[in-house]
């Protein structure tokens, strides 16, 4: 794990980097797939992960609309 660009609470939007990864000597992006929220984060700076490892929740973001 390189770099973790988004916190618990961030709104983030689809196609937002969330995590930069490093893997044989490259970066890899890791996107988020759908606007939301970022619920958990499990990764870690300098830790190493393998394939198939949950490094981040993003919940989708439903807009709130004031029916006043």
């Amino acid at each position: 794990m390189r770099q973790v660009l988004a916190q618990p609470g961030d709104r983030v939007a689809a196609g937002q980097v969330l995590i930069i990864l490093e893997a044989m000597k490259m970066e890899n992006e890791i996107k988020s797939p759908i606007e939301g929220i970022v619920g958990s984060m499990t990764a870690r700076i300098e830790s190493a992960v393998a394939a198939g490892d949950p490094l981040c929740v993003v919940e989708p973001w439903e807009p709130q609309f004031d029916e006043g």
